[in-house]
Protein backbone atom coordinates (compact mmCIF):
# COMPACT_ATOMS: atom_id res chain seq x y z
CA UNK A 1 0.00 0.00 0.00
CA UNK A 2 1.89 2.40 1.42
CA UNK A 3 4.76 3.27 -1.42
CA UNK A 4 2.75 1.83 -4.09
CA UNK A 5 -0.71 3.45 -3.67
CA UNK A 6 -0.22 6.45 -1.78
CA UNK A 7 2.65 8.39 -0.05
CA UNK A 8 2.66 10.59 2.75
CA UNK A 9 -1.46 10.00 3.01
CA UNK A 10 -1.49 11.22 -1.11
CA UNK A 11 -2.31 9.04 -3.76
CA UNK A 12 0.50 8.40 -5.79
CA UNK A 13 -0.31 9.52 -9.56
CA UNK A 14 -2.06 6.98 -11.97
CA UNK A 15 -2.93 4.93 -8.85
CA UNK A 16 -6.65 5.36 -8.73
CA UNK A 17 -6.85 4.47 -12.53
CA UNK A 18 -4.42 1.49 -12.15
CA UNK A 19 -7.10 0.19 -8.88
CA UNK A 20 -10.27 1.16 -11.33
CA UNK A 21 -8.59 -0.85 -13.95
CA UNK A 22 -8.33 -3.94 -11.89
CA UNK A 23 -12.58 -3.64 -10.88
CA UNK A 24 -13.22 -3.05 -14.57
CA UNK A 25 -11.17 -6.18 -15.25
CA UNK A 26 -12.60 -8.30 -12.49
CA UNK A 27 -9.12 -8.94 -11.71
CA UNK A 28 -9.07 -10.71 -7.87
CA UNK A 29 -6.31 -8.69 -5.77
CA UNK A 30 -5.87 -7.73 -2.27
CA UNK A 31 -3.56 -4.18 -0.93
CA UNK A 32 -1.18 -5.94 1.36
CA UNK A 33 0.31 -4.10 4.39
CA UNK A 34 2.69 -4.99 7.02
CA UNK A 35 1.34 -2.41 9.55
CA UNK A 36 -0.91 -4.52 11.95
CA UNK A 37 -2.48 -1.02 13.74
CA UNK A 38 -5.25 -0.37 11.90
CA UNK A 39 -8.51 -2.78 10.67
CA UNK A 40 -8.66 -2.77 6.83
CA UNK A 41 -11.84 -0.16 7.38
CA UNK A 42 -9.57 2.00 9.46
CA UNK A 43 -7.04 1.80 6.19
CA UNK A 44 -9.94 1.87 3.40
CA UNK A 45 -10.84 4.93 4.74
CA UNK A 46 -7.83 6.17 5.00
CA UNK A 47 -6.94 5.21 1.23
CA UNK A 48 -10.45 6.92 0.36
CA UNK A 49 -9.11 10.43 2.16
CA UNK A 50 -6.91 9.88 -0.89
CA UNK A 51 -8.72 9.68 -3.00
CA UNK A 52 -8.67 5.70 -3.99
CA UNK A 53 -11.99 4.07 -3.64
CA UNK A 54 -11.02 0.58 -2.05
CA UNK A 55 -13.55 -1.42 -0.21
CA UNK A 56 -12.11 -3.26 2.90
CA UNK A 57 -12.38 -6.56 1.63
CA UNK A 58 -9.43 -5.84 -0.53
CA UNK A 59 -7.27 -5.18 2.30
CA UNK A 60 -4.90 -7.51 3.95
CA UNK A 61 -3.07 -6.67 6.89
CA UNK A 62 -0.25 -8.58 8.66
CA UNK A 63 -2.79 -8.61 11.52
CA UNK A 64 -5.31 -10.45 9.44
CA UNK A 65 -2.19 -12.83 8.11
CA UNK A 66 -1.51 -13.48 11.84
CA UNK A 67 -4.74 -14.18 12.97
CA UNK A 68 -5.03 -16.42 9.61
CA UNK A 69 -1.74 -18.21 11.08
CA UNK A 70 -2.90 -18.60 14.61
CA UNK A 71 -6.10 -20.09 13.38
CA UNK A 72 -4.85 -22.72 11.35
CA UNK A 73 -1.91 -23.60 14.17
CA UNK A 74 -3.98 -23.61 17.24
CA UNK A 75 -8.20 -22.93 16.60
CA UNK A 76 -9.84 -21.57 19.44
CA UNK A 77 -6.36 -20.56 21.55
CA UNK A 78 -5.67 -17.47 23.93
CA UNK A 79 -3.11 -15.22 23.52
CA UNK A 80 -1.90 -12.13 25.11
CA UNK A 81 -1.58 -9.31 22.85
CA UNK A 82 0.70 -6.28 22.57
CA UNK A 83 -0.71 -3.96 19.65
CA UNK A 84 -4.20 -2.14 18.49
CA UNK A 85 -7.27 -2.72 17.01
CA UNK A 86 -5.98 -4.05 13.99
CA UNK A 87 -4.64 -7.00 15.93
CA UNK A 88 -6.91 -7.22 18.74
CA UNK A 89 -10.14 -7.21 16.51
CA UNK A 90 -8.67 -10.06 13.94
CA UNK A 91 -8.06 -12.03 16.77
CA UNK A 92 -11.42 -11.82 18.14
CA UNK A 93 -12.78 -12.89 14.64
CA UNK A 94 -11.02 -15.99 14.70
CA UNK A 95 -12.60 -16.71 18.28
CA UNK A 96 -9.18 -16.57 19.86
CA UNK A 97 -9.44 -15.11 23.89
CA UNK A 98 -7.09 -12.17 24.65
CA UNK A 99 -6.02 -12.90 28.21
CA UNK A 100 -2.43 -12.76 30.32
CA UNK A 101 -3.05 -15.52 32.39
CA UNK A 102 -1.05 -18.50 30.84
CA UNK A 103 -2.21 -18.01 27.34
CA UNK A 104 -0.99 -20.07 24.25
CA UNK A 105 0.73 -17.28 22.27
CA UNK A 106 2.24 -14.12 22.92
CA UNK A 107 1.80 -11.88 20.05
CA UNK A 108 3.55 -8.29 19.35
CA UNK A 109 2.25 -5.87 16.68
CA UNK A 110 2.95 -2.44 16.24
CA UNK A 111 1.56 0.24 18.55
CA UNK A 112 2.82 3.95 19.17
CA UNK A 113 2.25 3.65 22.77
CA UNK A 114 4.52 0.69 23.73
CA UNK A 115 4.12 -0.17 27.20
CA UNK A 116 7.47 -1.28 29.66
CA UNK A 117 4.93 -2.66 31.76
CA UNK A 118 2.95 -4.97 29.10
CA UNK A 119 6.78 -5.71 27.74
CA UNK A 120 7.99 -6.76 30.73
CA UNK A 121 4.58 -9.15 31.26
CA UNK A 122 5.22 -10.71 27.57
CA UNK A 123 8.79 -11.46 28.98
CA UNK A 124 7.43 -13.65 31.86
CA UNK A 125 5.07 -14.92 29.57
CA UNK A 126 7.77 -16.41 27.08
CA UNK A 127 9.39 -17.37 30.24
CA UNK A 128 6.46 -19.42 31.59
CA UNK A 129 5.92 -21.42 27.96
CA UNK A 130 4.15 -18.97 25.76
CA UNK A 131 5.41 -19.06 22.18
CA UNK A 132 6.25 -16.16 20.90
CA UNK A 133 4.46 -14.69 17.92
CA UNK A 134 5.58 -10.94 16.29
CA UNK A 135 3.41 -9.61 13.10
CA UNK A 136 6.17 -8.37 10.75
CA UNK A 137 10.23 -7.47 11.60
CA UNK A 138 10.20 -4.17 10.79
CA UNK A 139 12.15 -1.64 13.41
CA UNK A 140 11.14 1.16 13.04
CA UNK A 141 7.90 2.95 11.83
CA UNK A 142 7.46 6.29 9.95
CA UNK A 143 5.71 9.80 11.84
CA UNK A 144 6.08 13.20 11.09
CA UNK A 145 8.50 14.10 13.51
CA UNK A 146 10.93 11.09 12.34
CA UNK A 147 11.52 7.17 13.24
CA UNK A 148 9.47 5.45 15.77
CA UNK A 149 10.53 1.94 17.02
CA UNK A 150 8.67 -0.62 15.52
CA UNK A 151 7.64 -4.44 15.91
CA UNK A 152 11.27 -5.62 15.32
CA UNK A 153 12.59 -3.18 17.33
CA UNK A 154 10.69 -4.06 20.26
CA UNK A 155 10.50 -8.14 19.45
CA UNK A 156 14.68 -7.73 19.54
CA UNK A 157 14.24 -6.69 23.05
CA UNK A 158 11.82 -9.09 24.13
CA UNK A 159 14.26 -11.53 22.77
CA UNK A 160 17.41 -10.67 24.08
CA UNK A 161 15.76 -10.70 27.72
CA UNK A 162 14.25 -14.40 27.33
CA UNK A 163 16.34 -16.20 24.42
CA UNK A 164 13.42 -17.01 21.93
CA UNK A 165 13.26 -15.60 18.73
CA UNK A 166 9.52 -15.03 17.56
CA UNK A 167 8.10 -16.20 14.17
CA UNK A 168 7.48 -13.02 12.22
CA UNK A 169 4.47 -14.03 9.59
CA UNK A 170 4.33 -10.73 8.05
CA UNK A 171 6.18 -9.38 5.09
CA UNK A 172 9.89 -10.88 4.26
CA UNK A 173 7.75 -14.08 5.20
CA UNK A 174 6.06 -15.47 2.08
CA UNK A 175 3.51 -16.89 3.88
CA UNK A 176 1.99 -13.39 3.83
CA UNK A 177 1.63 -13.88 0.38
CA UNK A 178 0.31 -16.97 0.75
CA UNK A 179 -2.40 -16.56 2.86
CA UNK A 180 -3.60 -13.09 0.95
CA UNK A 181 -3.63 -16.08 -2.16
CA UNK A 182 -5.46 -17.95 -0.21
CA UNK A 183 -8.42 -15.38 0.48
CA UNK A 184 -8.97 -14.82 -2.77
CA UNK A 185 -8.49 -18.08 -4.28
CA UNK A 186 -5.43 -17.33 -6.33
CA UNK A 187 -2.50 -19.29 -7.18
CA UNK A 188 0.54 -18.17 -7.58
CA UNK A 189 1.26 -18.78 -11.59
CA UNK A 190 -1.16 -16.96 -12.28
CA UNK A 191 -0.58 -14.19 -9.67
CA UNK A 192 1.69 -11.27 -9.71
CA UNK A 193 2.89 -8.81 -6.50
CA UNK A 194 3.33 -5.41 -6.90
CA UNK A 195 6.02 -3.73 -4.64
CA UNK A 196 8.41 -0.88 -3.32
CA UNK A 197 10.51 -2.18 -1.51
CA UNK A 198 13.56 -5.27 -2.70
CA UNK A 199 14.40 -6.46 1.01
CA UNK A 200 10.23 -7.34 1.92
CA UNK A 201 8.14 -7.10 -1.27
CA UNK A 202 10.05 -8.61 -3.77
CA UNK A 203 12.08 -11.28 -2.17
CA UNK A 204 8.72 -12.53 -0.42
CA UNK A 205 6.85 -12.47 -3.95
CA UNK A 206 9.37 -14.44 -5.62
CA UNK A 207 9.79 -17.47 -2.63
CA UNK A 208 5.68 -16.97 -2.62
CA UNK A 209 6.47 -18.18 -6.59
CA UNK A 210 4.72 -15.00 -8.01
CA UNK A 211 5.90 -12.37 -10.73
CA UNK A 212 7.16 -9.74 -9.72
CA UNK A 213 7.23 -6.17 -10.44
CA UNK A 214 9.04 -3.40 -8.61
CA UNK A 215 8.25 0.02 -8.46
CA UNK A 216 10.33 3.23 -7.94
CA UNK A 217 7.57 5.38 -5.99
CA UNK A 218 8.55 4.27 -2.45
CA UNK A 219 11.67 3.24 -0.75
CA UNK A 220 14.19 1.23 -3.27
CA UNK A 221 15.57 3.47 -5.74
CA UNK A 222 16.86 2.07 -8.88
CA UNK A 223 20.38 2.78 -8.12
CA UNK A 224 20.02 -0.03 -5.13
CA UNK A 225 18.29 -2.60 -6.91
CA UNK A 226 21.45 -4.20 -8.34
CA UNK A 227 23.05 -4.86 -4.63
CA UNK A 228 20.39 -7.37 -3.72
CA UNK A 229 21.23 -11.14 -4.98
CA UNK A 230 18.02 -11.53 -6.37
CA UNK A 231 15.89 -9.05 -8.75
CA UNK A 232 12.35 -8.44 -9.43
CA UNK A 233 10.90 -9.86 -12.72
CA UNK A 234 9.80 -5.81 -13.90
CA UNK A 235 11.08 -2.62 -12.92
CA UNK A 236 8.42 0.10 -13.59
CA UNK A 237 8.42 3.84 -12.26
CA UNK A 238 5.08 3.96 -10.92
CA UNK A 239 1.63 1.96 -11.00
CA UNK A 240 0.55 4.17 -13.59
CA UNK A 241 3.22 2.12 -15.86
CA UNK A 242 1.06 -1.09 -15.08
CA UNK A 243 -2.45 0.37 -16.11
CA UNK A 244 -2.06 -1.37 -19.81
CA UNK A 245 -0.66 -5.08 -18.35
CA UNK A 246 -3.75 -5.36 -16.27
Amino acid sequence: MDGVLVHEDRAIPGAADFLRRLVDRERRFLVLTNNSIYTPRDLAARLARSGLDLPEQSIWTSALATAQFLDDQHPGGTAYVIGEAGLTTALHEIGYVLTDIKPDYVVLGETRTYSFEAITRAIRLIGEGARFIATNPDSTGPSQDGPLPATGAVAAMITRATGRDPYYVGKPNPMMFRSAMNAIEAHSEMTAMVGDRMDTDVVAGMEAGLRTYLVLTGSTARADIGRFPFQPNHVVNSVADLIDVI
